[in-house]
């Protein structure tokens, strides 16, 4: 019997750790290359399979798919692209499988977060309906951590560690200025629908460094009066007040402080702008003078200070998947498992795509503070362990040492087809 080749593609949003994952998935089938033939890499996520511009990454060296575990965003390339169902657009569904018979490939590693976890659902099915056999499975990521399941997702626990040390440094700035300058500090952070990266924010004031800091989830209504007294008190007590908004913060009735009025390519709404509506609110009810930051792609990129437990858990993801395509697993999804917070020990289970597609895991109720502005002590000791540890990329004069692979192309077999 032929040996099958594997697909492998990344999916939405980058991480400083997703190519930790390509990486696991990659090294893994290299060591069964008894059992897996290639892998090939889509050019720009599924993009890439349904245009048939696939990479051959045997043509990279081991010394370059091992330095991808130190190299942040995507080697690939990544796109937002979600496949409708099948009874919806049968033509890409066609396509996939003819490429996927095309190049002989029966597995298919997709790696991102809900909506391609969706993906690699569908198309789980699509082998079923279709009569060609592809396991597929699910590689989580998404900094936004709202996975279910999964303890935590890769990618997560860095931008946790960058927006914790980003706050505390700028809360160290803010408060050395305070008594003639700035008086408020507002940061932005993603999390659309899920506070955990906003939460983050949280860790940089502890027992021995007590910070003003006030969080605005979106699990939580936003309240200007009350966001206005909590604003006061922090700056009446401390001279200061750092303020961590996500992206997600909405009114009532739902809309978001940031709302742009234009959808991405899942059709959700852009978002773009909860820091300036923040601080512009705060300097026409307080009267305060402020400053205000961004994140944006900078939290989502930071390698340098990526947490080690994070880097350690994508590419155990990545491995995972490849060894639960070689027990013959089919739409599942590898997990983080949490055995204990201290000592912080985790193990690797697994999940079935039909309960993790499409579905979103908020900030408990348990984790965000009575008032709504903070994080509780159960919280605390859930996201600690996530940023420890430190995995330096390598340096040289100055500056860190990331991998640009060769990305040589597979030779096309099929007429071509466009993604409109």
């Amino acid at each position: 019997m032929t040996k099958k080749n594997a697909f492998y593609a990344q999916s939405g949003g980058v991480t400083a750790v997703i190519n930790a994952s390509a990486c696991g998935v990659i090294e893994t089938a290299r060591k069964n290359k008894d059992k897996i033939g290639k892998v090939y890499a889509g050019r720009n996520g599924i993009i890439g399979a349904l245009e048939e511009d696939l990479i051959d990454t045997s043509k990279e060296t081991v010394r370059s798919i091992a330095g991808l575990r130190h190299t942040p965003s995507g080697a690939f390339g990544s796109c937002r692209y979600k496949l409708k169902s099948l009874e919806a657009n049968k033509a890409e569904y066609e396509r996939l499988i003819e490429i996927f018979k095309a190049h002989n490939i029966g597995y298919f590693f997709y790696n991102g977060g809900g909506d391609s976890a969706d993906t690699c659902y569908k198309i789980s099915q699509l082998s079923k309906k279709m009569g060609y056999p592809v396991q597929a499975i699910h590689v989580p990521k998404t900094v936004d951590n709202d996975l279910p399941i999964t303890d935590n997702c890769p990618g997560f626990g860095s931008v946790a560690k960058y927006i914790a040390i980003s706050t505390r440094e700028a809360s160290f700035d803010v408060g050395s200025m305070c008594a003639t300058s700035t008086k408020v500090f507002v940061l932005e952070v993603m999390g659309r629908h899920a506070g955990w990266i906003a939460a983050a924010g949280a860790l940089a004031s502890d027992e021995k460094t007590d910070l003003p800091i006030v969080i605005l989830f979106p699990e939580v209504v936003f309240d200007r009066k009350k966001f206005m007294a909590a604003v006061s008190a922090k700056v009446k007590k401390y001279g200061y007040c750092s303020i961590v908004v996500s992206e997600g913060v909405h009114y009532k009735d739902g809309k978001f402080l940031a709302e742009t009025g234009l959808k991405d390519a899942f059709g959700h709404s852009q978002l773009g702008g909860a820091a300036p509506v923040v601080a512009g609110m705060i300097q026409e009810d307080l009267g305060l003078k402020y400053h205000w930051a961004v994140a944006d792609y900078l939290q989502r990129a930071s390698r340098h200070i990526a947490s080690k437990s994070d880097v350690d858990q994508a590419y155990a993801m990545g491995k995972a998947a490849v060894e639960l395509a070689l027990k013959g697993k089919n739409s599942v999804m590898p997990t983080v498992v949490r055995k204990s917070d201290k000592p912080y020990r985790w193990t690797i289970g697994e999940a079935p795509l039909s309960k993790v597609a499409n579905v979103e895991k908020m900030m408990p109720k348990s984790f965000i503070s009575r008032d709504g502005f903070g994080i509780t002590p159960k919280c605390r000791r859930y996201l600690e362990p996530l940023i420890k540890g430190e995995d330096y990329p390598p340096y040289k004069n100055g500056m860190p040492q990331y991998v640009k692979l060769k990305l040589v192309s597979v030779k096309k077999k099929l007429p071509e087809f466009k993604v409109k």
